[in-house]
């Protein structure tokens, strides 16, 4: 039997699973959290909801598949990507043997316009708390990841991508509460923001609410997840 290398080597011996990329984008909205769900247009699970996302093309990384999936099916792009899991079960779809790495993806949904395309025939926000029947795992998906964003609570550069670049410290708690789905303590949760100096006072006020509030911004020295 011949020696196997780099001239007489079969990539036909070896199944090739598929791999696809799934996209929990989060937002808060009148003080809740939301998800981006597709409707789909295609088999399987025609006119189902599900999240945005598809298969990475053979010449792609898989954020920058992630990236392209997201732009085609709802049109937002330019978003903060964090990839948190890899899927695998064996009949989690019933096309083919597929993989899927689910990215987690947070943004202010004040700055975006949804438009459906490609494979998707609606794209729009549910409540996590109010999410229709969805396609695939995808629900197992979204708890995953949501499970994640709650571990990751303390990283307040991750929660300021709800926020914009200003934002009140009322913003910024109503932020964490809608991520836990329950309530924190005013007093103590305006002493402990401040006192980790991670905020810088801006010499500005928002005056949406009928008492001006201090807006507040991140300083730019904290890292970043990507």
């Amino acid at each position: 039997m011949a020696e196997e290398n780099e001239s007489n080597y079969d990539p036909s011996k070896f199944d090739k699973p598929s791999v696809t990329v799934d996209l929990v984008v989060f937002t808060i909205k009148d003080n809740n959290l939301y998800i981006l769900l597709i409707k789909r247009g295609v088999w399987p699970f025609e006119d189902s909801y599900a999240l945005p996302g598809g298969f990475m093309r053979m010449d792609e990384k898989l954020k920058q598949a992630a990236l392209r999936e997201l732009h085609e099916e709802t049109s937002i792009k330019d978003v903060f990507l964090k990839q948190v899991h890899t899927f695998s079960d064996i009949d989690r779809d019933p096309r083919t043997r597929v993989i899927t790495v689910a990215y987690l993806a947070l943004i202010n949904s004040d700055n975006v316009t949804l438009a459906a395309d490609t494979d998707a025939k609606e794209a729009r926000w549910f409540p996590v708390t109010k999410m229709p029947k969805l396609a695939f795992d995808h629900k197992r998906i979204i708890e995953y990841v949501h499970k994640d964003l709650r571990h990751n609570i303390d990283n307040y550069t991750m929660i300021s991508k709800f926020l914009g670049d200003k934002f009140t410290l009322t913003q910024m708690q109503n932020a964490i509460e809608a991520i836990h789905n329950h309530t924190v303590d005013k007093r103590n949760f305006r002493k402990k923001i401040l006192s980790l100096g991670i905020l810088s006072e801006l010499d500005e006020v928002s005056r949406e609410t009928f008492r001006p509030a201090k807006l507040y911004s991140l300083k730019k020295k904290l890292s970043i997840i990507q």
